[in-house]
């Protein structure tokens, strides 16, 4: 028995690649002491020596996932017993029942992309306080968490929306959070309305699709994207939401960085990637 408990307690040696230079890896991974070597240029390798259960929770969190455009690998030596992964998969199912909420305001109207695309409030009200005062062009608006977010933060907000539904949604959940009159809501073709609108920042979030690839993204998947920054090329600054999959190289000139969850259960997840210039 002792040598079956000795046997379940060795450490695991845990390899994770690539990660670019600028990412919070120790955010991502967690509090355990890892230590960074450059595997090529623009892509480190993280390495520690985990407990069983350590190993087993970050693989299991990080699988299937990938950052700036390329997929994670996790090598984990000795392999994992499944026991293990098991209890990791539980424990992942019940994080994942406490993340950082969308709206928290009662009276909002969100439709069925809004709920996963949406930016959680605790973070859309973050990027307003980094551009408190300014005037800000928010294209592909949605349900307005964005546009709301900036003007809780004393922004007034141009928001742009295709669809007629999703912009009434937009003005009347601007209504609910009191910052209907710092938000105008356009219904229409941001490649056409955008055109005639002057703005210190403009922000774009365009969709991605519930089915999104989470382990490598392109521009070239973005169609809307491209066609937006072309035309938003003008603005003094230019925020873009993407997912932690999308390639940075391919929108060169922009500070990108990692937004982290706010809850408990999505605090070590990357929610998306902010695009900054």
């Amino acid at each position: 028995m002792r040598m079956l408990a000795s046997v379940s307690q060795r450490l695991h040696h845990v390899h994770i690649s690539p990660l670019p230079p600028w990412l919070d890896a120790g955010r991502l991974l967690g509090p355990e002491p890892f230590t960074f070597r450059e595997i090529e240029p623009g892509a480190l390798e993280a390495h520690a020596e985990l407990s069983p259960h350590a190993a087993a929770e970050l693989a299991t969190r990080l699988r299937g996932l990938g950052v700036d455009g390329r997929p994670l690998r996790i090598d984990v030596t000795p392999p994992l017993g499944r026991a293990l992964v098991r209890a990791a998969r539980l424990a992942e199912a019940r994080a994942r029942r406490e993340l950082t909420p969308g709206f928290v305001q009662h009276g909002v109207r969100v439709d069925e992309e809004g709920r996963f695309s949406l930016t959680p409030e605790a973070l859309a009200l973050e990027l307003g306080r980094r551009a408190a005062g300014l005037r800000v062009l928010d294209v592909c608006c949605g349900s307005g968490g964005n546009s709301i977010g900036f003007a809780r933060a004393g922004c007034d907000v141009t928001a742009i929306e295709l669809d007629p539904e999703r912009a009434a949604d937009a003005r009347h959940n601007a209504k609910v959070y009191g910052v209907a009159e710092r938000v105008q809501v356009l219904t229409g073709d941001a490649r056409v309305i955008s055109t005639s609108i002057e703005a210190d920042l403009v922000f774009i979030d365009p969709p991605w699709g519930r089915d999104y690839d989470k382990k490598a993204m392109r521009l070239s998947d973005l169609t809307l994207l491209g066609e937006l920054f072309t035309l938003c090329d003008r603005f003094a600054q230019i925020w873009i939401k993407l997912p932690a999959s999308f390639a940075t190289e391919d929108l060169p000139g922009f500070e990108p960085e990692a937004v982290f969850g706010a809850a408990n259960g999505d605090a070590r997840r990357i929610k998306f990637l902010l695009l900054r210039r």
